[in-house]
């Protein structure tokens, strides 16, 4: 399946599952400072690493769901990231849809300047080099995190998430067959 294609049906998939939970649990991820999003992300990524080298997952969620899960945290570190400090905690539904959705556009929109720079390499890559640089990216907006967001020649934690994004959606789209 063409890339573009790919990511506009996980898009989908992801943004359904997202105002479903915004209906069950409101925007309760709003309370999460960054580097609580940065944590909780790489529980999941963690997990994934982990059940990759076991080769068994005791808890009956799979991989395919921790990444969409990936997935759909890095969007909601982009929205905390973008919206100014004294946004409301509880954001309308449509709003965090729509928010949503921008920051998932403009992922899009990178991934595809990428894809056209490094010719689709992802597509060779194994899934558990995926979720290695998942955690390498993680460790990287931790550091930067710890240092007050100060950097010397690194892109900052804003394309740390966006990459997460794309890496993750690499992940589902070898999981489900579709590369």
């Amino acid at each position: 399946m063409e890339t573009q294609a790919a990511f506009e049906q996980l898009l989908a998939e992801s943004l359904t599952l997202f105002e479903a939970k915004t209906q069950d649990y409101g925007t309760a991820w709003r309370v999460l400072r960054l580097p609580s999003i940065t944590d909780q992300i790489y529980i999941k990524a963690n997990r994934i690493r982990s059940i990759q080298e076991k080769g068994v997952a005791l808890v009956d969620e799979g991989i395919e769901g921790e990444f969409v899960a990936i997935f759909n945290y890095a969007v909601m570190a982009l929205i905390q990231l973008h919206l100014p400090a004294d946004a409301p905690l509880e954001l309308d539904p449509a709003q965090a849809t729509d928010l949503y959705n921008q920051e998932a556009q403009a992922n899009i929109s990178l991934l595809t300047k990428k894809n056209h720079d490094y010719g689709e390499a992802w597509r060779q890559m194994r899934v558990s080099s995926i979720t290695d640089i998942i955690l390498m990216k993680l460790l990287r907006i931790k550091q930067i995190e710890d240092n007050a967001g100060r950097t010397l020649a690194s892109e900052g934690v804003e394309g740390g998430y966006r990459d997460i994004f794309n890496y993750a959606g690499f992940a589902l789209i070898h999981l489900r067959g579709w590369a």
